[in-house]
């Protein structure tokens, strides 16, 4: 069927489907993610719904200034920044962490339930739930799995910071749908007229990514009031009562303090912009104390419609709540016009306002380079405050005490944001009773989980470091065939739970207790042994995955950069035979060599098989997350991005000939996004590859204009880097065959559906051959089970037809 579609012809209408066997583990429940409640008792194993039907897909939606809202029910018809749809859970599980016992949760039926949040004392969970009519609020009950929904309620998510916990674990915030706002603006022929713009000079730019599902006319406008304005209520969840608190308004960011008894909110004011997203909307930042409703006004924020490429507004941004109460607000404010190519000695300052915000707010200090945040720790002298280098990938963090102004701290970290084998690992957190996050402490130690990236691939760990000394000492490291990770403390000292998993074994919890110490642990092994005990019995959904094999493989580019991938193997493959290969990747910027050779991911993972990687069914061997960095200063590393594009494929294949693996005269390549730029650029480029399948992809990069990655020059400033970068202007000469996948309503600036249209005309004008699959109503990341299917169809079909030689017949592919 799709075979003949490979000739000038009809369009076919209908979905296709892969092979029953393809098709079987297409459909396959993914894993449980696991959430361990603040309690440390118990642990809830949230498992996604796999794919939608196209229906759920194709509901009606209007794109309000970088929103997608379904009027219906007032639900968000899309993940943050736009790139998917918001997927419904199949099924909750408390799992009791003493006793193992696993209670599942009865879902509310023929609706759509979001992931939960736990309360601060691990007692109840809240969740929201998409109906038909409306998104509803249920809570439940943590130790008996009884849910029941806040009755007369009904929530407004459009902008998020939809439902938080209150004073601990006794109220919680919401966002609901104002009282008598009558009927939402409808279409009407005297609401037509033109879309009109106007720019009367100005300095300054706007970023390629702003532009995303903007404000088109009076209406949209109309509805984006409408549909945004939302009530503040606190809910007493003993019993049950809503008190609205403030007055409608739009609120975007909406976070309470520690104390319970202020409330930071960012309101959004007009006039509204018709050429950015609303997080660049004029708005003013409050607090709003709720027992009086009174609103204390901490800044007013103009419309930032031109600000720099990779840069920040001026004026107050980035504000917080300090976890220590008096409730204490504090912000950063750029100093260098929050532009990257400013050279300036200091780039934020920071500042600091306690209840009752009375006076004047206090600066505490400076930071060169710039702010990227507090980690608070239960302590109030203590915390660690992180600034970042974006010229230079670099970052910094600083042991600080806010209330000493000017104090320059000490530095705990000075690293390559780059850097993954010494990476220090991230913060440990837990919930104080108030609510808040804080760094967890034990006496003057903290702890640092990690992905422990490694020439041999991740080996997750648990550290910890003692402040005053500023040594670590490693508790826990994942062993060397299996992925353990760190998931949290119990409420048992010297225990803690891991998700760990195996090629063969699906990810399930473990629950360890620290032991004694092992006096001749080796460099980087844990300092203590470790007994784990298996708490949960996660099922493997598709055993005949088992039978393929994969390794890491480490290898050099031709000008020494280390590079590596990993290498997958079909069912029954034997060694010495070459095989049909495709190679996927995703190239990432570097600043420095060093870094962009090291090692991530694990050949230790249980093998799950994404759209491409279903070609293993097929009999391919997949070059997998192979590695592509481009490499140089930020400033100008895009100079190159062709030769190193070239180099990195080159490198790729090379290495997987030689193995024996892989025939060099059948090797495919695709990728998703940035990554099917790279997969257009090395068919037109190289003749590395038969084919290619190239989906969601931006071709013409002259169409985003102020930036692309981490490119932060115009196209005007740098021309030949955007024709370069750009296969739309190589169409006479791309004669390997390409496969260009798109879906309909793809919301990110950067892809938007027409590049992969007018590569397509390009291609097919200049006689090359090509096909274009638009997916309706699809995303950047496609939902639908009937578009998946549709994509797996394709790519079996294109590669088996341009690769591997052997096309795909009608008894291959199953109708429906």
């Amino acid at each position: 069927m799709a075979v003949a579609a490979l000739a000038a012809g009809p369009a076919l209408a209908g979905y296709d489907l892969p092979p029953e066997n393809l098709l079987k583990v297409l459909k396959a429940p993914p894993p449980p993610t696991p959430s361990v409640d603040p309690s440390g008792r118990r642990l809830l194993l949230t498992t996604l719904q796999t794919y939608p039907s196209i229906e759920r897909v194709a509901r009606p939606f209007y794109k309000l200034a970088g929103v997608r809202l379904e009027p219906a029910n007032r639900s968000r018809h899309d993940t943050p920044a736009g790139y998917g749809i918001p997927a419904c859970v199949a099924d909750f599980t408390v799992v009791d962490i003493a006793s193992g016992r696993e209670t599942r949760v009865p879902l509310p039926a023929g609706a759509c339930p979001l992931p939960a949040l736990w309360s601060p004392d691990g007692q109840r969970f809240a969740f929201q739930n998409v109906t038909p009519s409306a998104v509803e609020l249920w809570l439940g009950d943590a130790a008996t799995g009884r849910i029941h929904r806040v009755p007369g309620l009904a929530l407004n998510p459009i902008f998020g910071a939809t439902v938080q916990w209150l004073q601990g674990s006794k109220t919680l915030l919401v966002k609901k749908v104002p009282e008598g706002q009558g009927k939402p603006p409808a279409d009407a022929a005297a609401d037509i007229g033109p879309n009109i713009q106007q720019s009367l000079g100005g300095q300054g730019v706007s970023s390629t990514y702003e532009a995303r599902d903007t404000l088109r006319n009076a209406l949209d406008e109309a509805r984006f009031v409408y549909y945004g304005t939302s009530q503040l209520a606190v809910i007493d969840v003993a019993s049950g009562a809503v008190r609205p608190v403030g007055k409608p308004a739009l609120y975007t960011e909406v976070n309470g303090a520690p104390d319970g008894a202020h409330v930071l909110t960012e309101v959004l004011q007009p006039p509204y912009s018709h050429a950015v997203t609303y997080e660049r909307f004029a708005h003013d930042v409050a607090v709003l104390e709720l027992a009086t409703g009174q609103v204390k006004t901490i800044a007013r924020q103009p419309l930032a419609d031109r600000v720099p490429v990779h840069g920040v507004p001026e004026g107050p941004v980035n504000f917080d709540w300090r976890a220590t109460e008096p409730a204490t607000l504090v912000w950063s404010e750029a100093l260098d016009k929050g532009d990257w190519d400013v050279e300036v000695p200091e780039r934020d300052k920071l500042m600091r306002w306690s209840a009752p915000f009375s006076g004047q707010p206090t600066e505490i200090g400076r930071t060169r380079q710039r702010f990227a945040g507090f980690a608070w720790t239960p302590r109030r002298a203590l915390s660690f405050l992180t600034e970042v280098d974006e010229n230079r990938h670099w970052q910094t963090t600083r042991i600080v005490d806010v209330d000493q102004p000017g104090m320059p701290g000490r530095v705990l970290w000075d690293m390559s944001s780059d850097e993954q084998y010494k990476r220090p690992g991230d913060f440990v957190y837990q919930v104080l009773p108030n609510g808040a996050y804080a760094v967890r402490m034990q006496g003057d130690a903290v702890f640092l989980r990690g992905r422990g990236a490694s020439p041999q691939g991740d080996r997750p760990f648990l550290d910890q470091l003692d402040l005053g000394s500023l040594k670590t000492e490693r508790l826990f490291r994942s062993g060397t065939d299996d992925y353990d990770v760190f998931l949290g403390f119990t409420d048992q000292a010297g225990r803690f739970l891991t998700w760990r998993q195996s090629v063969m074994d699906p990810p399930n919890a473990f629950l360890r207790t620290l032991g004694p110490a092992r006096l001749e642990a080796a460099e980087g092994e844990a300092r203590y042994a470790s007994a784990g005990q298996r708490l949960t019995h996660v099922p493997d959904p598709t055993p005949e995955v088992r039978q393929i094999r994969k390794q890491l493989v480490s290898y050099k580019r031709a000008d020494g950069v280390d590079l590596s991938f990993t290498l997958y193997t079909p069912p029954g493959y034997q060694a010495g035979t070459p095989l049909p290969a495709v190679l996927y990747a995703y190239p990432m910027d570097f600043a420095s060599s060093a870094q962009a050779g090291q090692v991530t991911g694990s050949q230790n993972t249980f093998t799950r098989l994404p759209y491409y990687r279903l070609l293993l069914l097929a009999g391919y061997a997949i070059i997998d997350n192979a590695s592509f960095p481009i490499v140089g200063d930020p400033k100008t590393a895009y100079d190159t991005y062709l030769q190193q594009l070239a180099a990195d494929a080159q490198a790729a294949v090379d290495k997987a000939v030689a193995m024996g693996v892989v025939d060099r005269e059948r090797i495919g390549v695709t990728g998703h996004s940035h990554g099917a730029l790279m997969t257009a650029n090395l068919v037109a480029h190289t003749d590395l590859f038969k084919a290619g399948v190239a989906t969601s992809g931006s071709y013409n990069k002259t169409l985003t204009p102020f930036g692309f990655q981490s490119e932060r020059r115009s196209v005007w400033q740098a021309r030949d880097v955007y024709l370069q970068a750009s296969p739309f202007f190589s169409a006479d000469t791309l004669k390997r065959p390409l496969l260009l996948v798109h879906g309909e309503d793809d919301a990110n600036p950067g892809t938007e559906p027409i590049q992969s249209l007018k590569l397509y005309q390009a291609i097919r004008g200049n006689g090359g051959t090509t096909r274009l699959v638009m997916l309706p109503h699809e995303p950047h990341w496609y939902t639908a089970l009937e578009s998946n299917e549709q994509v797996v169809h394709d790519m079996l079909d294109w590669f088996g037809t341009y690769v591997k030689n052997a096309p795909m017949t009608k008894a291959d592919s199953p109708q429906k």
